[in-house]
């Protein structure tokens, strides 16, 4: 097993949920020594049972994984599918219900941004403090301690408290604490999420590094397939806590957008959905959106996607437009659209407006958009949005074949550009 790094058999995770335990360790010894005996809770309510009150959560089902040496694994699923609870298992920070791991190394993690700092220390004694979590010794991590520094970033604060630092400050000093102390699993849950694109990128690039050439075992759930592409040699699927593939990389991501198709459906109701700021839907508020010429929303390239909004006038705004922000189904950007002024708000009103958006140059996939409604400053172009769909709205667009080549969204991305045309020989 000198190559195993990793090694999960039947691993169980189980929550309970709800209210638990007593206010007091009294009332709790009086709870246990009731339901010992078979009588009834002395702390619970009337016409309530414990059954009613203590019910489960298998945040883990059975989980089987082996991790190689030097292998670089992601792990995706949508949100609550199991991701991080397997981090937590894997990084001790909770306990299994069921199941065996074996860890064949030492395990450095970053669960979230600053995981084990303190606040008021230093950057440089934060730097300490985690290498000797981490079973380092003092003289290990003087010899590393300017690498990691230069690393972060953040040599001029390096001896201010972190309670100072902005969450990106942080987040770059955790990741070089982590990436730089001699551990042989490398844990990592989201961090890329904070930080500039040029510290993201040589994030990449250092546990990529670690991997190929350290012989290091990595870790990394994101939400960002193109970051699980750039990384990972080898992608795993959870969904509600099982793991449904375990394989190439390109294949994982094919079976997480396939396993969210369930998300398709013909018309939003926003009337009702909270919005995710509270400047949103006081001037105008959007109550639906529908797709017209489909009874679901599934496409060729060569048809048009027509869709309308059903919306209120609230306050008198101006001139309106919409605008879309498209993405394909992993997350990654495929581009915006935005429509000419369809309307000014009539206040008190409520108003219908249909509009048509060409697929042409789409490839084939799943996508999703978000919708706004929005008003340009008077002075020119700066967009001021007035409200915005309360959720993503997904359609797909089947693939095709153009000229016998078959597209390859990985390398090409998501759009089609029209033929290039031969002006002359």
């Amino acid at each position: 097993m000198t190559d195993t790094m990793i090694k999960i058999e039947n691993l169980k995770k189980r929550y309970r949920l709800g209210t638990i335990g007593g206010t007091t360790l009294n009332a709790e010894l009086k709870s246990w020594w009731a339901r010992k005996r078979g009588k009834e809770d002395p702390n619970l309510k009337l016409d309530q049972s414990y059954s009613s009150v203590i019910k489960t959560f298998w945040a883990l089902d059975g989980i089987n994984l082996e991790v190689k040496r030097g292998e670089a694994l992601g792990i995706i699923g949508a949100n609550g599918a199991g991701k991080s609870t397997l981090l937590k298992i894997l990084s001790r920070v909770t306990a299994p219900t069921e199941g065996d791991i074996w860890l064949n190394g030492r395990v450095s993690s970053m669960l979230e941004v600053g995981t084990g700092f303190h606040g008021e220390l230093t950057g440089r004694e934060n730097i300490y403090m985690n290498g000797a979590i981490l079973g380092m010794s003092k003289k290990e991590i003087d010899t590393k301690i300017d690498s990691i520094i230069e690393f972060s970033e953040c040599r001029q604060f390096i001896d201010t408290p972190v309670k100072r630092y902005s969450s990106g400050m942080y987040v770059k000093l955790a990741f070089a604490v982590a990436s730089h102390l001699d551990s042989e699993i490398l844990v990592m849950d989201e961090v890329l999420a904070v930080g500039d694109m040029k510290f993201q990128k040589k994030c990449l690039g250092k546990m990529g590094d670690v991997a190929a050439n350290e012989g290091r075992t990595v870790l990394y759930v994101s939400h960002n397939m193109a970051t699980i592409r750039n990384l990972c040699t080898r992608c795993v699927v959870l969904n509600k806590g099982k793991m449904i593939y375990d394989g190439s990389v390109e294949d994982a991501i094919a079976v997480y957008m396939d396993a969210n198709r369930g998300n398709l459906q013909k018309m939003y109701d926003f009337s009702e959905a909270p919005r995710s700021s509270n400047i949103f839907g006081k001037k105008v508020h959007i109550n639906r959106f529908e797709f017209l010429n489909k009874e679901m929303p599934t496409y060729f390239p060569y048809e048009d996607l027509i869709f309308r909004i059903n919306w209120t006038g609230i306050e008198d705004t101006g001139e309106l437009r919409v605008r879309l922000e498209i993405h394909f189904a992993d997350s990654t950007s495929a581009g915006m659209a935005e429509s000419k002024v369809f309307s000014k708000s009539y206040v008190g009103t409520e108003q219908e407006s249909t509009f048509r958006f060409p697929l042409k140059n789409l490839a084939g996939g799943s996508y999703y958009f978000r919708l706004s409604i929005f008003t340009l400053e008077s002075g020119g172009g700066y967009h001021v949005a007035v409200d915005e769909g309360a959720s993503n709205i997904y359609f797909e667009v089947e693939d095709y074949v153009v000229d016998q080549t078959r597209w390859l969204r990985q390398y090409w991305g998501s759009v089609r550009f029209d033929n290039i045309e031969l002006l002359e020989e």
